[in-house]
């Protein structure tokens, strides 16, 4: 089993979309996906908007509505073998809480960057190293994707490697930030089965 963490700032949004995906399109690999805020409410639902995108990009409407905020601790940063923050602010804040996971926390976006320039013949020889265990085989295609830092060039805007804050804004503004998450998971999602399907 694998596991990964999302964060944003008040857990009702951006992170809990992000963790209701990747829940639901990395299910076969049994993992553990979760979510916090870096300004968690308590125990609030995700927002009726971030719902009713998570229903109609998939995710079980049982796995929406169950999920509650919570506030991201130096705790919740001890395990994950990959941290996907929502903003480069959000990662800022994960890195000041626990510097030694520097390499294995970045934006979703910027994973997505680096993923991209990551091939699969990449990805696939360095799970294998990882042996049978699955956090192992997750922590070592996360490496070859951090590796990538300082070698792909980087967005030509920072703020391409944030996703939008839709947070009381309008739904235009929810479906904004949903099509810069949506690819940003894919690219997850396919780093992730490499790395457990690889032989």
């Amino acid at each position: 089993m694998f596991e990964i963490l999302t964060v944003c700032t008040g857990n009702i949004c951006r992170s809990p979309l992000a963790e209701t995906l990747l829940r639901t399109r990395l299910a076969p690999y049994s993992p553990r996906v979760h979510s916090a805020g870096t300004m968690g409410l308590d125990a609030a639902p995700m927002t009726p908007e971030a719902v009713k995108l998570a229903l109609a990009l998939g995710v079980p409407q049982d796995v929406a509505e169950a999920h509650r905020s919570r506030y991201l601790t130096d705790a919740e940063l001890r395990s994950p073998d990959l941290i996907l923050a929502m903003s480069r602010e959000h990662r800022r804040k994960i890195v000041e809480l626990a510097p030694a996971r520097l390499r294995s926390a970045f934006t979703v976006r910027e994973f997505a960057r680096l993923a991209a320039d990551t091939s699969d013949e990449e990805i696939a020889a360095a799970s294998i190293t990882g042996g049978a265990d699955g956090s192992a085989r997750a922590r070592a295609a996360v490496a070859a994707v951090a590796a990538q830092r300082g070698m792909s060039a980087p967005p030509a805007d920072l703020a391409d490697d944030d996703v939008i804050d839709p947070y009381r804004r309008s739904w235009e503004t929810y479906q904004r930030s949903a099509s810069q998450l949506v690819p940003a998971v894919d690219q997850v999602v396919r780093v992730m089965s490499i790395a457990m399907t690889a032989r």
